[in-house]
C-alpha cells in the first residue's frame, strides 16, 4: 500500500483538518485568528509568561510571537508587564477586555463541546488513543544529532 495513500493519514488529515475549522470559527468569532487564539489561551493558563517560553510552547519562533503579542496589545487583549526586580525581563496577561473575549467564547464554543463529548470516552479507550498518539509521535519525530 502507498504510505501517502492509505486510511491512517488520510484520518489524521481528516481530524486534523476538523480541529482547525473549530478553532478558526471559535477565533474569527471573537475577532481574532488562530495563532492568536492559541496565545491568549496559553497566557491565561500561565499568567506572567515570557514570550520565550511561549514561542517555545507554541513551536514558534521569538519573532513571530512578538508580532502576534503586538497585535494583542495594540487591540487592548493583552498586556506587557514589566517585572520590578530585573527590568529586563517581561512577561504577559491578559487584560480585562481579553479575559472577558476568552470567557465568552469558552461559554459558546462549538471546539470546546466537541471536545467534552470526546472527553467522554471510555477512560481506557483515551487511555489507549493517547498511548498510540505518543506511540505515533516518536516514530514521526525527527532525530537531531
Amino acid at each position: 500500500m502507498n504510505a501517502l495513500n492509505n486510511e491512517v493519514f488520510d484520518s489524521f488529515y481528516a481530524i486534523n483538518k476538523a480541529i482547525f475549522r473549530l478553532v478558526k470559527s471559535d477565533a474569527d468569532r471573537i475577532g481574532v485568528t488562530v495563532v492568536q487564539l492559541k496565545v491568549l489561551h496559553h497566557i491565561s493558563t500561565c499568567p506572567n509568561i515570557g514570550l520565550g517560553e511561549l514561542a517555545e510552547h507554541l513551536r514558534l519562533t521569538n519573532s513571530t510571537v512578538s508580532g502576534v503579542i503586538d497585535r494583542l496589545v495594540h487591540n487592548g487583549l493583552i498586556d506587557r508587564v514589566t517585572s520590578p526586580q530585573d527590568r529586563r525581563a517581561i512577561s504577559l496577561q491578559l487584560t480585562e477586555r481579553g479575559k472577558k473575549k476568552l470567557d465568552e467564547l469558552i461559554q459558546s464554543s462549538v471546539f470546546v463541546e466537541k471536545i467534552n463529548k470526546i472527553m467522554q470516552l471510555p477512560k481506557e479507550d483515551t487511555q489507549r488513543l493517547l498511548q498510540m498518539h505518543k506511540t505515533i509521535l516518536e516514530v514521526l519525530m525527527i532525530k537531531e544529532d
